[in-house]
């Protein structure tokens, strides 16, 4: 019997594939033991319980490198058709600055179009260098989120650091848990690094790395990514 492709049961398929790939079927079911137990319908500390734990016995298995690598393998994905101009363009420059540039185009319409933002609003995401495209800093991008779409607003709104941290994570697998015992290492957020690697790599057509600068489940105000540019 299939169980439901609910979004948990997506990414425990996205990491059983990334662990079997990287340390083997025997170790990745140890690892991810229990993980099949869980649905969009577990509560929100069921799912940080059983994340903490799987990150624990990852340890175990790999080294962190690995780790982080597993973990980029469950991002969720920018669509890779709205990058096929900005690739185009890469490919006929050779210059970094011209996808960012496109990138940084597309977010703003994102913001005006796509979420209907005042143009203060969207002033104000832009002016902190927040969103898709981020701000290059030598062979470095510097990509820093918004605040989780939907919640973009109550996030301006709300005055309270915890609940605006919890406002901003993207993942929602455990933002309803930032700032609760157990605390979540920050190495699941390279989870969400992934996303930033997969659109890089689709427009350079090489592999890039990332790193993890800041993330708001650490206790930051923002999450943070740095891609190296090959």
């Amino acid at each position: 019997m299939n169980r439901p492709q609910d979004f948990e049961n997506q990414w425990q398929d996205k990491l059983s594939r990334a662990l079997e790939a990287s340390v083997g079927e025997g170790a990745a079911w140890e690892i991810t033991a229990g993980g099949e137990a869980l649905s969009d319908e577990s509560t929100p500390r069921q799912r940080l319980i059983w994340t903490c734990q799987m990150i624990d016995k990852m340890e175990g298995a790999a080294d962190l490198e690995t780790r982080q690598g597993i973990l980029a393998e469950c991002h969720c994905q920018y669509p890779v058709e709205e990058l096929g101009d900005v690739k185009a363009a890469y490919r006929e420059s050779g210059q970094v600055d011209t996808a960012l540039e496109m990138l940084q185009a597309k977010f703003e319409t994102f913001l005006r179009e796509g979420l209907g933002l005042e143009e203060e609003l969207v002033g104000e995401v832009v002016s902190r260098g927040w969103g898709l495209a981020g701000v290059r800093q030598g062979q470095r991008v510097i990509a820093t989120k918004i605040p989780k779409s939907g919640y973009l607003r109550d996030y301006f709104k709300e005055s309270d650091p915890l609940q605006k941290r919890r406002l901003y994570c993207h993942c929602p697998r455990v933002r309803d848990m930032v700032g609760e015992d157990p605390a979540l290492p920050t190495e699941y957020c390279y989870c969400g690094a992934g996303y930033y690697q997969d659109i890089w790599e689709e427009i350079l057509g090489q592999p890039v790395k990332v790193e993890v600068l800041q993330s708001v489940m650490g206790g930051d105000e923002v999450c943070q990514v740095a891609v190296h540019l090959p």
